[in-house]
């Protein structure tokens, strides 16, 4: 569709009819958002003219940028076969095939359209297959829109409670109190506290859901001494040990998995999987998927879903991934470790006071000089924050960078020399805008 009307005209239709204007609150801006005309590779241009580099990717989904010539060809030849049917196509089967070699512990997997369904139904998997009702997660990590998943992401000073015991907060208002009930909150990377908080639930808890490098919690890794805690004390609980790689399947090519001994009984993926398209997928253990096999004598998870599975998701991100092999992997995390080299020295020169945390091919800058190592350490007091948005737009608005709204970028492989440079550049004009403020912030 082609129009000529501009972005602001746009948003005064759309908040006639969409609360806000806007179907997802990550893309709002002030005064109003602006419409796309076009994307190709890493750049995306609005209805406005501009043309900006892209940082974002559609927050983490698109690991090869925009409108990929090879994802194309093969979206444009499904199409003509047809986009979803009451039967099952080869296209699933192919995909899983590779998402299940690729990602050793998922010997058995289903498709589903999102991430935050993915992980729904990982969290159901695991009450069907333990008969528990509980689940564990971290304080302030993100998991999507599921209701369970949501407790305690936005946690802050005025309501998360003891560190020893935080409290489970909702997010949307009007949560149920059994939702809050059944989510146990553990402090990231707090391996001794952690354990002394599940030890009190133990006979409870179906799953503890991790995620290996939590982008809201301040996107650095889990440790192994925390991950194999948590895994051996779900051996000792009869718990089973859940991973949300919905982002972190682009750190490496088997996703943050790959860099611990232990691994877990059951994964959820999205974003870069569906080349594009919408997509989720959860899987794992044989012998935990097997509760949903409609064979089965006794069925303890029934599971559909309308377009799950459907075959230009599938075909789109088939060849997305193969595309994002191991040479891929290796090119744009080293092409991310230097962008983060030139924002070091960035920082250097004008004296900031930031730091930078991340891993593989994405990272996230902090207005604070030791990079932080806990959610609670890493939470923004309104001065802070205020100043992020404001670098934020600048780079947006000036300099034609888009980054996500937690001042993070997620490179794609489209990413070269050429963009890094333009990054770091605008970066260091963005510190020294903001510098004189957030010092008399710190004063």
């Amino acid at each position: 569709m082609t129009t000529n009307k501009s972005s602001e005209e746009i948003y005064k239709k759309a908040i006639e009819v969409i609360p806000g204007g806007v179907s997802r609150n990550t893309i709002f801006r002030r005064p109003y958002p602006n419409y796309v005309a076009h994307a190709k590779g890493c750049y995306v241009t609005d209805i406005d003219g501009a043309k900006r580099i892209d940082f974002a990717n559609n927050m983490a989904s698109l690991i090869h940028g925009h409108a990929h010539p090879a994802i194309v060809e093969a979206v444009t030849e499904q199409l003509q076969k047809g986009t979803a049917y009451t039967m099952a196509t080869e296209a699933e089967v192919e995909f899983a095939k590779l998402l299940s070699h690729r990602v050793k512990s998922m010997e058995k997997l289903r498709f589903v359209n999102s991430g935050t369904e993915a992980v729904m139904a990982m969290i159901k998997a695991s009450r069907a297959f333990t008969g528990r009702p509980k689940i564990a997660k971290c304080e302030g990590a993100y998991h999507g829109t599921y209701d369970y998943a949501e407790i305690s992401q936005t946690a802050n000073p005025t309501n998360w409670g003891d560190i020893n015991k935080p409290n489970s907060v909702p997010l949307a208002h009007g949560t149920p109190q059994g939702v809050l009930d059944d989510v146990i909150i553990i402090p990231f990377n707090d391996t001794e506290r952690a354990i002394k908080i599940l030890d009190t639930q133990a006979e409870h808890i179906a799953a503890i859901l991790i995620d290996p490098v939590p982008h809201r919690i301040g996107m650095f890794p889990a440790t192994n001494e925390f991950i194999e805690a948590l895994y051996n004390w779900t051996r000792k609980n009869g718990a089973l040990l859940i991973y949300d790689e919905v982002i972190t399947l682009r750190v490496n090519y088997e996703g943050a998995q790959q860099a611990h001994k232990v691994k877990p009984d059951l994964t959820a993926l999205g974003k870069i999987i569906g080349g594009g398209f919408p997509v989720g997928a959860f899987g794992g253990r044989a012998d935990i998927m097997k509760i949903l096999d409609p064979t089965e004598s006794k069925l303890l998870f029934p599971h559909s879903g309308t377009f799950s599975a459907n075959p230009i998701t599938t075909t789109a991100g088939r060849v997305a991934m193969e595309l994002f092999d191991k040479e891929a992997v290796q090119k744009i995390n080293t092409i991310t470790q230097t962008a983060i080299k030139q924002i070091k020295e960035a920082i250097s020169v004008t004296g900031i006071a930031a730091s930078i945390t991340g891993a593989g091919s994405m990272f996230r800058i902090h207005l604070s000089e030791t990079p932080p190592s806990t959610y609670r350490n890493v939470f923004q007091p309104k001065e802070i924050s205020t100043l992020i948005n404001e670098l934020l737009d600048y780079l947006y608005y000036k300099e034609n960078i888009m980054m996500i709204n937690t001042c993070s970028c997620m490179f794609s492989t489209a990413i070269t020399q050429k963009e890094v440079d333009r990054l770091s550049e605008a970066i260091e004009k963005g510190f020294r805008l903001i510098k004189p403020k957030l010092d008399s912030v710190k004063a």
